[in-house]
């Protein structure tokens, strides 16, 4: 059996200039699991990642514990998270302050700097993206449908199964919605448990999915047992 290996980037850097960087904080995450897999015996064959900084830079610092020689990360444009801004841009748009599902009346400035509004507000933006009841216009640039996602992602994964087998141990350093997705092309989950499932997500956690011989399991979905000792606990995050 072969086996992928999903890791969510650390910590973004939220309200800063660029949230497409991880945090201090997220650096931080990211090296505390490159250490306990160091500490613990694991090794990998090959390292894939989307193109966003934050994945990059995430991969970057699991690379040393590629055995393959001459090592790089193999970056793969399926995958790259949904983009949540044009899917907002048109929520506010065409949906906010008439959803009930957002307490908050007023049109937000953006960017939206409260961690809760913003949770708020993207959720019920999320709900409406899979519905198809988000409709883009020509000025809505870097839109991309629920249905085109979930192919993008479902054709990365099964991409990586095809090319690596024989036992192959495969680093994906990825993000929450792409996770999620994984979760789905395992277990066959319907789109709305699909997004309940991105927010579980935390940074750096991982998750594991084994396959051969025309089968796909799930070993483990969010796993944070590199920051689970009482002393690192404060350092689990979402967002």
């Amino acid at each position: 059996m072969s086996e992928l290996i999903f890791v969510r980037h650390g910590q973004a850097s939220f309200g800063a200039e660029s949230y497409d960087k991880l945090s201090p904080l997220g650096v931080q995450q990211v090296r505390i699991l490159a250490q306990y897999w160091q500490d613990n015996g694991e090794r990998f064959d090959h390292i894939y990642a989307g193109e966003l900084l934050r994945q990059r830079e995430t991969a970057v610092e699991l690379l040393p514990l590629v055995d393959t020689p001459a090592a790089q990360i193999a970056v793969h444009p399926g995958l790259n998270e949904y983009n949540g801004t044009p899917l907002i841009d048109i929520y506010l748009r065409d949906h906010h302050p008439a959803d009930p599902a957002v307490p908050e009346q007023k049109v937000p400035t953006l960017p939206i700097l409260d961690r809760k509004l913003f949770q708020q507000i993207f959720e019920a933006t999320t709900a409406k993206w899979i519905r198809d009841e988000l409709v883009p216009t020509a000025d809505d640039h870097e839109f991309e449908s629920w249905p085109a996602f979930q192919s993008r992602v479902h054709g990365a994964i099964d991409e990586l199964m095809a090319r690596h087998t024989d036992g192959s141990r495969v680093l994906v350093s990825t993000s929450g919605g792409v996770i999620a997705l994984a979760l789905q092309r395992v277990l066959r989950l319907p789109d709305a448990q699909v997004i309940d499932a991105n927010w579980m997500v935390n940074n750096s956690s991982v998750s594991r999915l084994r396959y051969g011989g025309g089968r796909v399991s799930l070993t483990l979905f969010n796993g944070l047992a590199h920051l689970e000792k009482p002393q690192l606990r404060e350092l689990i995050t979402y967002r």
